[in-house]
Parts: C-alpha cells; structure tokens; sequence
C-alpha cells in the first residue's frame, strides 16, 4: 500500500483574505477564467493568486500557436477528427465537440481584446500546420512568440479591471474543505513584505485551479521552474479524482545543450517542421521517413517514440533538426526567438542543422472535469494543463493546450454564473495515517534522474518499480521531527513526490503502448485498456487505482467508476 500526506506540513494561517472566486494560476486558462468570471458577474468579486508574477508560467513559452478551424476551407469537424486519431482512442468525444467548436470564437475574442496575431496580406489569420494536423490551422502571433503575446493581451485586460485583486509571489498549499467536502477556499503561502507574508487563508465560494504543468518532476523538461505540479497535488490530497495521469507528452525537439543539462530546456517549436524543417541524424539520414505516413509531421509521442530508437540504436543522446532548407528569411521573419536562441547557444540554424532531443513537455491527464470544468470535490474546478477535460486522450494534438485554457476557461465561468455556490464553512482537517509531511527539498535532483530514467519516454514494469522504490526511499518526513524545514523548497519536494508516485502507479497499471505512453515490455496497444486510470487519496492518503473503460460518459459527474487496475479500488475521500 501506498500512502502519500493529505495535507502539507505548514504553519497555521496568520491572515485571511474574502472574496468570490479564486482563481490560482495566471497562464491562459487562470487569465481567461477570471476576465471571463468578471464579464459574466460584474458584482463578482475575484482573487487571482500566482506563484511569481502575472507573466511567469508556462503561456509565455507558447512558441507554435493556438489551433482553430478558422480557415473558411477548414471545419471544427476536420479539427475534431485530427484530434481524435492522436488522442488514440482515448479522447472524449462530447470534451472534443465542445474544443472545436467553440475554439474559433474564443480566439476571435483574445484578438478582440488586443492579441496581435500574425496576418496575411488580406489583413486574415495567417495560418500554419503542425504534426497530426491535416489543414493550416494553427494562428500564431510574432512569428514564434505566440505565448508571449497572449499573455501579453490577457494581462494588459486584467489590469484594466479594478474589481480583479492579483496576489504575486504566493505558492498554494492546501484546499480549505468545508461541511459535506465542499470547496471553501485556499491556503497560501505569500512571499514578501506586509501583513500578507507568510501562510494565509482564503475564503472563496468557488476555487478555480489553473496551476499549470508538472515538468519539473523530469531531470529536463521544457517547463518553466514554476511547473511543479502544485495544483494536482492539491487535489489529490484534497480527495479529487486524477485522470490519465501517465500520458506525459514529450516534445520531440528540445534545443540540446549537452548530457549533463537539467531543467528547463529551450524549446524548438514543431512549426519549424510544420514550414518543411525535418529531423536527421548525425550522418545526415533523415529520421521519420517511412517511420509514419507524415513523417516529420507525425503526432508528437510518434516522433519522439521514433527518436529514441533512433538514439538507443545509434548510442547518442541527441539528434538534429534540419532547418537549412527554410532559408535566412523564414528563419529570422518567422522563427526569430528560437534563432535567437539557438545562435546564444553557438548554433546557427542558417547554415548548421539544430542539436534537439525529447524533453518533458506537457501532461495530457491531470484533476478530472466534467465538460464544465468541475471537478469530483464540488465547488473546485480545473482548467488548462492541470485538468484532464477529456480532450487530450493519450496524446495531445499540437497547438490544441493553449485553446483548450481558452474555453474551458470561459465555460467554467458561465457554469458559475448560473450557480456560484454559498460560502462554506472551513471544517478542521481530518487527522489521518498519511495526514500532513514533508519531502526533504536535497531529494529533488535525484527524483528528476529517477523518473526521467524509469518514468520517461521509455518505461517497463522493471524501471517503474525502480522507480517506485527510490521515490519511496524519499519519504514524506513528520514536521514535528524538525528534519525538514517548513517552506516553498519543501512544499515543492512533497508536491513533485506526490505527483511522481502517482504518475507511475498509473504508468505500471497501464500494461500496454498507446500514445505518450510507451512500454516495453508491452509494446502494443491492447484494446482492452481503452479506457482512462483513475487515481485518487482516500481519507488516510492510501492511494487507489482503477480502470474505467473509455465507454463511459463524463458529461455530467465527474467521479470515479469502474473495476480495479492493479491496487484496490477507490474509497470515498472527504
């Protein structure tokens, strides 16, 4: 059995903030629930609360674009299909509908409140293709610098209402529960000079989880340091339903900077290959062709599958990315950040081929939804990378994230125009086996080795259990024992354990390939894993596995079904 803390080990709260709603997290789903909350309730207060500041999360690295059927020769219904064929099998057909078809009029509106995306000479959209896309249509903004722009535009019209307080610098512990489980607001650890420092409560009819990624479980990742997986750990230990947590994307091309680099990598967008760049090795042969119909424009776990043969065949760890062919003036007009980028890393994409390997991108699974972004614990909702909408299946179709914050964000503020809830009560936490600790902060370079070599692209039922083991080694350690210090590289350490431990007790009760999930010592997909891997803490922080074959809707509730995977079934949770 495993047992992970129900709460962090923290101080009590010396504050406490009302308000509304709160929203934790400032990417594009966090910045688009709270404007949108705003244009639905105008007498509705609401609290953004982010990690550093406004523009630090994993948005303003966005380089490709946002997908939508914006092209009068394109439908939501071809962009539907795209979606489904890389989500292989796993994807929710009714979460998809929603995308595609709402998609193009939340761009049209990000356009309406300032973003300046790239156009034509006819003064349209202009449009691009990534891998698993069969149409142009992909919108970008500054050629690579999508992200940055849509936060940007975002920012600037959150700033402009004055009834949308920002709290900065302030990591979120744990969900305040009140009477019957109900969402009652956050604690909060805050950064900095005023009556605010330190640990604080708010109080919220509604809190919306807009956290991000978990990259940093990964020794590379193309996350920033911010993604540390808080917000699904949260959820967890508050007894929410996580979903499909094993299928981690990996991009295929992350700027390689040598064997021993760690951490965030510098990210080479798959429009570049979208624009005709394809991926060779170091005797110049080209990697994917006749690797997949599309070749260089496969889905994303296709080519990045294909490279990691390709490296463990050929005994390197990097391959390269063939740029030359786009000329100086695609290159510098339409790419000039990863040029940049990569010319600061003495490599000219002008006239030498880009040094690139997979890297820890993206979580296609997070804390479970419904098609109106609510999650099992009512009054908490999720949206962007921290949730799992349905839309992503096994593997995410390029350029759909950004979009998916984008509605789903909407969405859960309309569901909350029709029934914000009352404030409820805060209830003492429950005292239980696996109640509150802490994960020594020195363990962290070494959980980033252990899963990237056990958990990564390549996984088995031997390397998963490695990979159990040492995390377990890392313990969760009692406050009061005094050997770990209460704070933000401690509560990070125990967010990345916790996220870690689940992932791969999903990983090893997934027993097949399929998507971004790659076993091989089960190297097919299996028609009798078409289905979704619930997990979830019980009221002790035992965790529980369960399969839930992929039939059943999840239109409506969002709790866990089905028969057990490889440990017991789920037990109620507060």
């Amino acid at each position: 059995m495993t047992f992970l803390p129900c709460r962090l080990g923290a101080p009590n709260a010396g504050w406490r903030r009302d308000t509304d709603i709160v929203v934790i997290g400032s990417g594009v789903a966090g910045l688009t629930a709270a404007l949108h909350a705003r244009a639905s309730m105008p007498d509705t207060r609401v609290l953004l609360v982010t990690k550093t500041v406004l523009d630090e999360g994993s948005t303003r690295w966005a380089q490709g674009g946002i997908a939508a059927a914006l092209d009068p020769d394109d439908t939501p219904e071809e962009h539907l299909t795209d979606t489904l064929v890389a989500g292989v099998g796993l994807c929710d057909a009714a979460a998809v509908r929603v995308l595609v078809a709402e998609g193009p009029d939340r761009v049209r509106d990000l356009a309406a409140r300032g973003a300046a995306f790239d156009t034509g000479p006819d003064g349209t959209f202009a449009l691009t293709r990534e891998g698993g896309h069969l149409r142009n249509r992909i919108v970008h903004a500054g050629g690579d610098a999508t992200g940055l722009e849509v936060e940007r535009a975002l920012i600037a019209a959150l700033r402009a209402d004055e009834r949308i307080e920002v709290i900065e610098h302030a990591l979120v512990l744990d969900l305040l529960l009140g009477a019957a489980g109900r969402a009652a607001g956050v604690t909060l650890h805050v950064l900095g000079e005023g009556t605010r420092d330190g640990v604080g409560a708010v109080l919220a009819r509604a809190v919306v989880l807009a956290t991000g990624g978990m990259g940093q479980i990964y020794a590379a990742t193309t996350n920033p340091a911010v993604s540390t997986g808080d917000g699904v750990a949260l959820a967890l230990r508050a007894g929410a339903v996580v979903t499909d947590l094993e299928f981690v994307q990996f991009h295929p091309t992350s700027l390689w900077l040598g064997g021993g680099a760690a951490g965030q990598q510098p990210l080479v967008s798959e429009a570049m290959r979208g624009e005709g760049a394809i991926l060779i090795d170091a005797a110049g042969r080209r990697v994917m062709l006749g690797a997949h119909p599309l070749a260089d424009l496969a889905p994303r776990d296709v080519v990045a599958k294909q490279m990691s043969r390709t490296m463990a065949a050929q005994g390197t760890d990097h391959l390269f990315l063939d740029a030359r062919g786009l000329g100086p003036d695609m290159l510098l007009g339409r790419f000039p950040t990863i040029t940049a980028r990569c010319r600061q890393a003495g490599i000219d994409p002008v006239t030498e081929p880009i040094p690139v390997a997979p890297a820890a991108h993206y979580a296609s699974g997070g804390v479970r939804t419904d098609l109106w972004g609510r999650t099992s614990v009512p009054g908490l909702y999720a949206c962007g990378e921290v949730a799992c909408t349905g839309v992503h299946g096994a593997n995410r179709l390029a350029s759909n994230s950004l979009l998916e914050g984008l509605v789903f964000a909407a969405r859960i503020a309309d569901d909350l125009a029709r029934q914000l809830p009352v404030q409820a009560i805060p209830a003492e936490p429950v005292v239980g086996r696996g109640s509150a600790g802490l994960t020594d902060p020195a363990t962290r370079g070494d959980l980033g080795r252990a899963m990237t070599d056990g958990a990564g692209v390549l996984r088995s039922a031997e390397s998963l259990s490695a990979t159990a083991k040492a995390l377990a080694t890392f313990g969760d350690i009692p406050t009061e024992r005094g050997a770990v210090t209460a704070g933000p590289e401690a509560w990070e350490a125990t967010n990345l354990r916790t996220v870690s431990t689940v992932l791969v007790a999903a990983a090893t009760a997934r027993e097949e390939t399929r998507g971004s999930h790659w076993r091989e010592d089960f190297p097919n997909t299996d028609d009798r894993w078409q289905g979704h891997v619930l997990t979830r803490l019980d009221v002790e922080g035992e965790l529980s596995v369960t399969f839930e074959p992929a039939a059943s809707t999840r239109s409506g509730s969002a709790g866990p079904a089905g028969a057990p995977a490889t440990t017991p079934e789920a037990a109620s949770c507060p």
